[in-house]
């Protein structure tokens, strides 16, 4: 592989994608009625406008758009970032007990109120965003002042991590999962993982002692309970860590080994750098080792009991294992790391870009057909992890093209590229004309 020819057409692509991706949200996703974002679109691309309105959804807006205006400039996605940021704040915020609620019905009166940590954490994870492209203080304080009622309420004192779920005022509750296909236990690795995303966005934009100790115990946590010898993730505890499940979950596996190397970045301990940078590598080794589908894509998980893998690909997965492998080149200069990135990529051009609908599919089966009973938007299909993936991977490509001599592309690459120029022209014009 010519490195610099292939990190070049990557980033080249994923920039253009990331516009093509916010065109689909930007245009066909506001709710001109009720406000905000409608809760679903179909396989199409067809907005519901009675569907219900999610937590998870409406943050992870809020925080793609944030970002790429953070990432681009585009005022036109921070004018989409304050849309985000004004419904969720009056439609989703418990303004008696604090926190935000989990889900609203379609006129954004609150349905179901119980407090999932994992759905707190993605709120301070997009409003630490968006204090970046905004710059007002109201936006920092509710991000602090969300952290604060996680610590008091959500953290488990004596063994050590946070609870999966409260009720509105904070109380236990019997139910806690995540969603029907989640174990009902006490702790998971999935919560976890992404309240370590938040306090380290936070921590980057308000660093204190208290912040940067709760970040270190939660990135401890890891080695110690979530990560086992053979580089993968354990999934489910009780409230004493006792492991619960006995499913590998190769996007989990992926997107936590980047992961952990930001949160050690960000508190910029050389030690704690150095064995994370070394866990990371180890895990997305085992990734590279075990989770591509000989037909292209990457798997979705295996069960270490009964041996069964599933062999469906899904969207999030794809770009995750791009961040984590892109990331891991940088670290290591591994050449097959990016080398199989850049092959992820050609699978997702192939079988996921919808350009006739817009956004991507949700899920492929391992013939490569997508399934068209997804939905293209919906409560956990969000804009959050594909354009996340496109930012991360164009802003890592940047560095590593700035450290390598830069060769000009030959003719075919400008010619493979000429569909990326047309899409991102098109875009922009949606955009403009919205």
């Amino acid at each position: 592989m010519e490195t610099t020819s292939s990190a070049w057409l990557l980033q080249t692509e994923l920039t253009g994608e990331l516009h093509r991706l916010l065109a689909f949200w930007s245009t066909r996703m506001p709710d001109k009625v009720h406000g905000g974002f409608y809760g679903a679109a179909d396989f199409r691309g067809v907005p519901d406008p009675m569907e219900d309105k999610g937590i998870i959804l409406n943050a992870r807006i809020l925080w793609s758009f944030s970002a790429a205006f953070n990432h681009t400039g585009n005022n036109q996605y921070k004018d989409m970032a304050q849309r985000a940021w004004e419904y969720l704040t009056a439609h989703f915020e418990d303004k008696s007990c604090g926190g935000y609620y989990w889900k609203t019905d379609y006129s954004g009166r609150a349905t179901e109120t119980r407090k999932q940590t994992y759905a707190q954490a993605f709120v301070i994870y997009a409003f630490a965003e968006y204090y970046k492209a905004a710059k007002q203080k109201e936006v920092l304080d509710r991000a602090l002042s969300l952290f604060g009622l996680l610590e008091q309420h959500a953290r488990d004192k004596h063994q050590g991590g946070y609870w999966e779920a409260l009720s509105r005022e904070w109380k236990e509750i019997p139910d806690v999962r995540l969603s029907d296909k989640d174990l009902n236990e006490k702790k998971s690795l999935n919560t976890h993982l992404h309240v370590l995303e938040a306090y380290t966005a936070l921590y980057q934009v308000a660093p204190s002692r208290h912040l940067g100790q709760s970040l270190r115990d939660l990135i401890e946590l890891f080695p110690k309970y979530l990560i086992n010898p053979n580089g993968h993730l354990n999934l489910f505890f009780d409230g004493q860590w006792q492991l619960k499940s006995h499913t590998i979950s190769y996007g989990h596996d992926i997107e936590a080994s980047w992961l952990l190397m930001e949160a050690a970045e960000a508190l910029d301990d050389p030690s704690l750098k150095q064995g994370i940078g070394t866990l990371s590598l180890h895990m997305a080794q085992t990734f590279l080792n075990e989770a591509m589908a000989p037909e292209g894509g990457v798997l979705n998980e295996t069960n270490t009991i009964t041996g069964h893998t599933d062999t469906d690909r899904h969207w999030w997965v794809q770009i995750e294992a791009m961040v984590g492998l892109v990331r891991a080149y940088q670290q290591s200069g591994s050449e097959p790391y990016l080398e199989t990135a850049v092959a992820i990529w050609t699978y997702i051009k192939t079988c996921f870009l919808d350009h006739q609908n817009g956004e991507w599919h949700w899920l492929i089966g391992a013939n490569g057909v997508a399934d068209t009973s997804q939905v293209k938007a919906g409560f956990w299909k969000c804009p959050y992890h594909n354009t996340r993936g496109c930012m991360e991977i164009t802003t890592c490509l940047q560095d590593i093209l700035q450290t390598k001599p830069i060769s000009i592309p030959n003719t075919n690459v400008h010619e493979s590229n000429s569909r990326t120029f047309e899409l991102l022209e098109t875009t922009n014009k949606l955009i403009i004309s919205e």
